[in-house]
């Protein structure tokens, strides 16, 4: 059975909230077999997977490219001068990207590459 997550979940704000969101990312990638001595930023790479950190910037550059090709809410209600900063810095094939799936493609080969 699917249960959705409140933004709270998926989007805490407080530094508590997210540290406990690591804390069960890191054990549950340590579960995979050949990961459990392997540095947190490497286990994740291995999985492909992104940070907590990395995940919430990647939703939120989602929505903002869905309100810009107009298929959301207003520009702004939102989007925090964090993400505007970082989709000021975003390559101009990852902005001009003719559909929401391809920006998407795009921005978590970005993504990968932040350190």
């Amino acid at each position: 059975m699917f249960v959705p997550l409140s933004p709270q979940c998926w989007a805490p704000h407080y530094k508590r909230d997210i540290e406990g969101l690591e804390r069960v990312q890191r054990r549950a990638t340590e579960l995979g077999k050949g990961l459990e001595h392997k540095a947190d930023g490497e286990r994740l790479r291995d999985l492909g997977l992104f940070s907590l950190e990395k995940r919430r910037l990647r939703g939120d550059l989602i929505a903002l490219c869905n309100c810009l090709k107009g298929g959301g809410r207003e520009v702004g209600s939102g989007s925090s001068p964090r993400v505007i900063k970082h989709w000021t810095r975003l390559p101009r094939a990852v902005v001009e990207s003719p559909s929401l799936g391809v920006f998407k493609s795009r921005v978590d080969e970005v993504l990968r590459d932040m350190v």
